[in-house]
Order: structure tokens, then C-alpha cells, then sequence
């Protein structure tokens, strides 16, 4: 039921709109793709927490480059939906509201992966460099809650000043979640 809800609205989404709009950005088969990938990683994310959690769990991961690289390609996606939809939101093509749903989505499978992170166990020579990505995950994490957050204060009708605090945190929580996606890439072995 929610990973349908969620493909019928990724599907509806503005970001799909716009792609399909806009044939300078991508092609239809690149939106279809991007499509699939979300639903994968939205799929995912939901199996994820089916999951009865009595046991401890770990999540196994053999090959940590590509695990690693896996998790940064699906972070560029998650971070480029987020910028395309804000600017959306910005310019007026979709309501604080909208905005707002897709955060959600966008934080659940954050949220996932910062999980998977948790319980993956790496080895020792690998363990700072997945910890920096895991600081990286949740740092993007809270820029997309600060996003939220300024949604609502449009929706709300904040002040100029309060809307301009919000931005500063946004902008310095993205800055933050990049320094250490670079060292993590500096500290892989």
C-alpha cells in the first residue's frame, strides 16, 4: 500500500512533470530509469522496517567500495530531487504542502540508509570512512527537516528575518554534509 502511494506520487511528482517538460535536462528514458530507482530505494526503505527488529541485526556488506559508491549515487539522487523540488517550490510551481510530502519520502530513505550504516559493521580499515558518510546521511538528513521547516514558514507567512535564519542553517547543514562526503572519500583505504 505505501510503496504504491508513494510510486503513484513520485510518478505525479512535479520533478517528473518538469523533467518530462524540459528535454534539455533528460530524456524519457532517463526519467524512467530515475523513476525506477526511486521506487527501488523507496521499496526498499519500506522492507527495511518490516522487518521484525528483535534480534540484532547486522547488515552485511562484503564489497565496501561498491557498497560505499552505491550509497553516494543514491545520495546525488536524493540531494538533486531535493534541490530541483525546492527551486520548484521557490519559483511557484508547486505549494509548500507538496514540498512538504516529498521531504517526507526523501527523509524516510535517508533514513534508511543512515540504518543500514548503523548495522553494517565494516572492517576496521573502512570504519572511518563509512562513519564520515553515515555524519554525511544525517547531516543531509537535517538539511531536508530545515527545508521543511522553511516550507512551513512560507506556507505560514514568516518574516523575512526568520526565513533568512532558516536558509543560513540550510545552507550551512549542506555545506557540512559535503566536507564530509570529501572525507570520506579521502579516507577510504
Amino acid at each position: 500500500m505505501f510503496v504504491q502511494q508513494a510510486l503513484k506520487f513520485m510518478i505525479n511528482s512535479s520533478v517528473i512533470n518538469s523533467l518530462l517538460q524540459k528535454p534539455i535536462m533528460a530524456s524519457k528514458k532517463g526519467v524512467a530509469l530515475t523513476i525506477i530507482i526511486l521506487a527501488a530505494i523507496t521499496g526498499a526503505s519500506f522492507l527495511f522496517w518490516l522487518v521484525p527488529q528483535e534480534n540484532e541485526s547486522t547488515f552485511v556488506v562484503s564489497d565496501y567500495k561498491n557498497y560505499l559508491d552505491g550509497v553516494k549515487k543514491i545520495h546525488e539522487i536524493l540531494q538533486e530531487t531535493i534541490d530541483v523540488e525546492f527551486q520548484n517550490m521557490i519559483d511557484g510551481n508547486i505549494t509548500p504542502d507538496e514540498y512538504i510530502a516529498i521531504t517526507e519520502v526523501t527523509t524516510s530513505q535517508t533514513t534508511a540508509k543512515i540504518s543500514e550504516f548503523v548495522t553494517s559493521k565494516p572492517s576496521e580499515e573502512w570504519q572511518e570512512s563509512y562513519i564520515n558518510y553515515m555524519e554525511a546521511l544525517k547531516r543531509f538528513n537535517s538539511y531536508i527537516i530545515e527545508t521543511k521547516v522553511y516550507a512551513n514558514m512560507i506556507k505560514d507567512g514568516s518574516s523575512q528575518d526568520d526565513i533568512s535564519e532558516i536558509r543560513q542553517k540550510m545552507e550551512t547543514l549542506k555545506k557540512e554534509s559535503d566536507e564530509f562526503v570529501r572525507n570520506s572519500d579521502n579516507l577510504r583505504p
